[in-house]
């Protein structure tokens, strides 16, 4: 390359740094913000499946739909995803869990999995895959708001009490750290006691419940149901921010080691540039 267009390189190069330390600043506050969310909601969530186990484990049995376990014939995926680019590998990931997700049921009809992508990346991965979906949650559930959540999960309960699901799995990214996303895969319905009480702990029975336990538990699961979904929406926002800011700040070290590099390339070639004219004019003064 001639020296103008090294020079020009040079200044293209920190221009775009500029951009993705600026992206990688934004990123940063966003993450602040959306992890202070999932903090808070997070241990209510898990106090709420905590009082679950707690009444479904109980001695006295107690008949719900939403534990039911029956042969899968019908299931709906609902894959959650962002709806833009440069998060380094954070849709990817998704992606790749989401299809490997769709696939463990290729036993049944293609008319028997419901998709349900939540974000543009996914929907637009999935259909450019030429699989079959369902958008219909997309534009309730793209920006997270405990109400919009607990609508689309009453819709699903009723879906999968009914019989018309036997199963429903969740895809999301959980924030683990801000440097550690996780791609995970949940089962959202039927309820899976073992799973909600993961750390094992042994549950006490010894209480007084009041009306009764059953009319406890018909309002006790819509919530934990809803408030699942909605943590699922946050947790993937959150991991979003983090992954965006990892990778801005990524592509700003490497902006940086290519600005370097270029740097000494071009005050290599100027003073070649320098040397070559300094001897032709030794030549001249000779001749």
């Amino acid at each position: 390359m001639s020296l103008k267009e090294v020079k020009q390189r040079i200044i293209s190069v920190k221009n775009t740094q500029k951009i993705t330390s600026a992206m990688k600043l934004i990123s940063a506050a966003k993450l602040r913000r959306a992890q202070s969310v999932i903090d808070g909601v997070r241990p209510y969530q898990q106090k709420l499946d905590e009082i679950l186990v707690t009444f479904l484990s109980g001695s006295q049995h107690i008949t719900t739909p939403y534990t039911r376990s029956s042969e899968t014939k019908r299931v709906a995926v609902i894959a959650i995803s962002s709806n833009s680019s440069l998060c380094g590998s954070f849709n990817a990931n998704i992606i790749r869990l989401a299809k490997e997700v769709i696939n463990s049921y290729s036993s049944l009809e293609n008319n028997d999995i419901e998709i349900y992508p939540i974000g543009k990346k996914i929907f637009d991965s999935l259909k450019k895959s030429g699989y079959s979906l369902n958008d219909s949650l997309m534009p309730q559930l793209t920006t997270p708001q405990y109400a919009e959540a607990s609508k689309v999960a009453y819709k699903l309960m009723q879906q999968f009490a009914n019989g018309e699901l036997d199963r429903i799995e969740l895809v999301y990214t959980h924030f683990y750290s801000p440097a550690k996303q996780i791609a995970t895969r949940e089962t959202f319905l039927p309820i899976d006691l073992s799973a909600l009480n993961s750390k094992g702990e042994n549950i006490s029975h010894d209480f007084i419940v009041e009306p009764n336990r059953e009319a406890i538990i018909e309002q006790l699961i819509p919530k934990v149901i809803a408030m699942r979904l909605y943590t699922a929406l946050l947790d993937s926002i959150t991991a979003e921010h983090a992954a965006r800011m990892l990778a801005m700040q990524i592509a700003t070290d490497n902006a940086d080691d290519l600005i370097t590099t270029l740097v000494r390339e071009y005050n290599k070639s100027r003073q070649q540039t320098i040397t070559n004219e300094l001897l032709d004019i030794v030549a001249g003064s000779m001749n």
